[in-house]
C-alpha cells in the first residue's frame, strides 16, 4: 500500500502540547505495566503507539480519560493537571473522543438512532443536533446506511459509524484504539484517508496505537514504540524504522516502511 499521508508536519514546536505524561508508573497487582515514561503529544499531530500485546498502548488510552489513575506519576491535558479530574470532566472540558477497539455502538438501534442517542447526550442544544447528525452522516457517506441496524452494518461501516458517534460532540482530542485490526486493506486505507482528512480538515488532535505498524506509520506525524514498560524510541516514521532500539524492541531487521 502506498503512502497515505501526503505531507507530514516535521516540527511542532511553536505549537501547544495538549497531552503530558510527566514519569507515569502503573502496575496491575504486581505487575508492572508502565515504568517511569513521559513523553508529549502536540496540537494538531497524528501521533501513533506501537509496541508488543500487553504493553500497556491501550492504558494509555485509559489514563487519559481518567479509567485508571497512576501509581506514581502525573498527567496534563492542555497544561492542566488532570489527577483529581473525573472521567466526564476530562472529556467534556478537554473534549476528548474516544473510539474503541470492539463496540462502542447499540447493536440493536439502527445507524441514524444510535446518533441520535449519543447526541441527547453530548449536545446540550436540540437544535444545533439534527443538524451536527446530518453533517456527519454527509461526511462519512453514511445517509443511505441511516436506517440500517447497527449490527447488519460491514465492518468498514460500522467503524466509520464509531467514528461518526466519537465526533458528535466537535472534540480537540481523539483517541484511536486498535482501529485498523480485522479491516481488509480498502477499508484499512478509507479509514487511514479519514483519519488524515479529520487532521487537516477539523484540526484533530489524533492518536492512535494499532499492532499494524505499516498501517499506522502511514499516516502519523510521530511514533512511538513502547517495550517492558518503556518508551524505547519515539520520532517521524522513516527515522524510527531505522532506529537501532525500535529494531531491536518491536521491528526487526526485516522490516520496510515502503
Amino acid at each position: 500500500m502506498g503512502i497515505i499521508k501526503k505531507f507530514r508536519i516535521k516540527s511542532f514546536k511553536n505549537l501547544n502540547t495538549i497531552i503530558e505524561f510527566n514519569n507515569i508508573t502503573l502496575s496491575y497487582g504486581n505487575r508492572l505495566i508502565l515504568d517511569d515514561i513521559s513523553f508529549k503529544i502536540n496540537e494538531g499531530q497524528i501521533f501513533g503507539m506501537l509496541g508488543p500485546n500487553g504493553v500497556g498502548k491501550s492504558t494509555i488510552f485509559n489514563l487519559i480519560t481518567g479509567l485508571v489513575t497512576p501509581r506514581s506519576g502525573t498527567i496534563k491535558i492542555a497544561g492542566e493537571d488532570v489527577s483529581s479530574f473525573p472521567i466526564y470532566l476530562r472529556t467534556k472540558k478537554f473534549k476528548i473522543g474516544y473510539v474503541p477497539q470492539y463496540g462502542g455502538y447499540f447493536n440493536d438501534l439502527t445507524l441514524f438512532d444510535n446518533l441520535r442517542a449519543i447526541s441527547e447526550v453530548v449536545i446540550d442544544n436540540s437544535n444545533k443536533r439534527l443538524e451536527r447528525i446530518n453533517y456527519l452522516l454527509s461526511k462519512f457517506e453514511l445517509e443511505n446506511l441511516k436506517d440500517i441496524k447497527a449490527k447488519l452494518l460491514s465492518g468498514g461501516q460500522k467503524k466509520k459509524l464509531v467514528i461518526a458517534l466519537s465526533l458528535l460532540s466537535e472534540p480537540k482530542l481523539l483517541l484511536l484504539d486498535e482501529c485498523f485490526a480485522a479491516l481488509d486493506v480498502l477499508t484499512i486505507k478509507m479509514l487511514q484517508e479519514i483519519i488524515v482528512n479529520l487532521q487537516q480538515e477539523n484540526k484533530i488532535t489524533i492518536c492512535i496505537c494499532d499492532h499494524q505498524a505499516r498501517d499506522l506509520l502511514a499516516c502519523v506525524d510521530v511514533a512511538m514504540i513502547l517495550s517492558n514498560g518503556k518508551v524505547i524510541a519515539k520520532d517521524t516514521p522513516s527515522n524510527l524504522v531505522k532506529n537501532i532500539n525500535a529494531k531491536n524492541a518491536y521491528f526487526g531487521d526485516n522490516f520496510k516502511f515502503n
